[in-house]
């Protein structure tokens, strides 16, 4: 019978405990908590797992501990060996006994060929299959200590030809063969030639027909090579006139004749910088952000430096963080005296002390860095005129040189920023870098084509020489000529 059909249990419950159940129910759902008439079961049947659980581990830990203990073998005393327990005489007469008894199975006698050497000592026994033992080695004289150095010598002879070796056969192959100035210009100007003379022989090849077909696949290239639109119009009208004129039929005097019209433009503007025209030279060297004019300066200052000219830097970029450590680190590599202020000071102040400082020390050029600035600020181009005049104010025409730097990986854009530089402070040359990087060289022929400034430098590497001067012949040679 169940508890809970008693009449009076039920009737206490249903009168008593239900109500204060329910009032209790009620303050836990407004509090949020948990109702303990649910929690606590799970609560007391968890503790009595946790206890079952761990009765069950301290039980079997115990029959583990016990177990180790049974697996220790002891001996007991009374089975221990009997000899323990024997006398000294009886042990040493036992030992006495064995040595007699090997001295008489083993003796030595001449060997009957069985032995090593002739000589050995034999087993006693019957019978033919009696072994022969090896005869005990004899013991090797100690060698002197000349026949040792002597050793040691040979063996320091012999790694010092091992050595030798090596080095010679690393210095084979470590050796590089030496590339002459046209092979270094062609090698910096690789993805230059591919990106405009290799699209112009992939036009050309396989063609057997000059027609206007072949024109517009010609004109596209060059385009796309980044001469400029009208470069490659005034190009492609004058290589139509020339085929016409030379009655040309092939496509390699298609190729020579294209050849011949780019070194016509380029060779109006390749005109060398010089500096004897005045004492000191000034140079101002300007440029957007990140073309390398620092870098530039220094290169240029290596190369004056070497011509036994004596060289001050001006670090006119007080603007770009690092930049005159930058131009500091050049000066003591190059070995020329450097003016500098200090960061945010104003460029135009820096400029004048710097030419002040070449008249006082009869410095032979002045090469000064300007901060980076976007040709389409005009406030930033101001500020280059000012600089300029400051200079000028101690030598007269100075600044002599004024030149842009120009980013080749840029392409048309640099064709652009030249236009603009140029009609805000009168440009009187460019150099060209980063030309081994970029296919987009190709817009060097529309500069020349569209601006009548020439060409001072240009850069095919990361090296101090590889700022070269610009030779149109050379250049030109370098990117039409075939092969690797």
């Amino acid at each position: 019978m169940n508890w809970l059909d008693i009449p009076l249990i039920g009737e206490f419950l249903a009168r008593f405990w239900a109500p204060v159940l329910n009032d209790f129910n009620a303050v836990l759902e407004q509090t949020g908590l948990m109702n303990p008439t649910v929690t606590a079961p799970n609560l007391m049947l968890t503790a009595l797992f946790l206890m079952w659980l761990l009765i069950r581990l301290t039980r079997l830990r115990k029959r583990l501990a016990a177990g180790r203990t049974e697996e220790i073998d002891v001996e007991p005393a009374d089975e221990l060996d009997d000899d323990a327990t024997d006398s000294d005489e009886d042990i040493e007469a036992e030992l006495l006994a064995e040595a007699e008894d090997l001295d008489e199975a083993v003796s030595p006698r001449p060997s009957d060929g069985r032995g090593v050497g002739g000589e050995g000592f034999a087993v006693e026994g019957e019978g033919a299959g009696a072994e022969a033992i090896a005869p005990i080695p004899a013991v090797e004289e100690e060698p002197d200590d000349e026949a040792i150095e002597a050793e040691l010598a040979e063996l320091a002879e012999a790694a010092q030809a091992d050595e030798a070796e090596e080095e010679a056969a690393e210095g084979v192959v470590e050796e590089a063969p030496k590339l002459s100035l046209f092979q270094r210009l062609k090698q910096g100007l690789a993805k230059t030639a591919g990106g405009l003379v290799g699209k112009i022989d992939a036009i050309l090849t396989g063609r057997s027909k000059i027609d206007e077909d072949l024109y517009a696949d010609l004109e596209e290239a060059l385009i796309t090579a980044d001469l400029g639109v009208q470069t490659a119009f005034s190009l492609l009208e004058n290589a139509r006139k020339l085929v016409k004129e030379r009655k040309i039929e092939d496509m390699d005097g298609l190729r020579t004749v294209l050849k011949e019209l780019i070194l016509d433009i380029m060779k109006t503007e390749a005109i060398p910088l010089e500096t004897s025209g005045a004492k000191p030279f000034v140079i101002m060297v300007v440029g957007v952000n990140g073309v390398g004019k620092t870098t530039t300066i220094g290169k240029m200052a290596a190369q004056f430096t070497r011509e036994g000219k004596k060289v001050i830097m001006a670090a006119g970029d007080t603007f770009r963080a690092a930049a005159i450590e930058q131009l500091e680190i050049w000066s003591q590599r190059v070995g020329c005296e450097i003016i500098k202020q200090a960061s945010g000071a104003d460029p135009s102040a820096v400029a004048f002390d710097a030419v002040q400082a070449a008249v006082a020390r009869g410095a032979d050029v002045v090469l000064v860095d300007t901060a980076g600035r976007l040709h389409t600020k005009s406030n930033l181009m101001e500020e280059l005129k000012k600089t300029k005049r400051v200079m000028g104010k101690i030598v007269p025409d100075a600044p002599h040189e004024t030149v842009l730097v120009l980013d080749s990986t840029t392409g048309q854009n640099a064709i652009q920023q030249a236009k603009t530089f140029n009609e805000a402070i009168d440009l009187t040359g460019l150099i060209l870098t980063k030309l081994d990087g970029t296919s987009k060289g190709g817009c060097i022929v529309g500069i020349c084509d569209e601006l009548n400034v020439p060409i001072r430098f240009i850069g095919i590497g990361e090296k101090i020489d590889d700022l070269r001067p610009f030779d149109a012949v050379e250049f030109v040679d370098a990117l039409f000529e075939k092969g690797v």
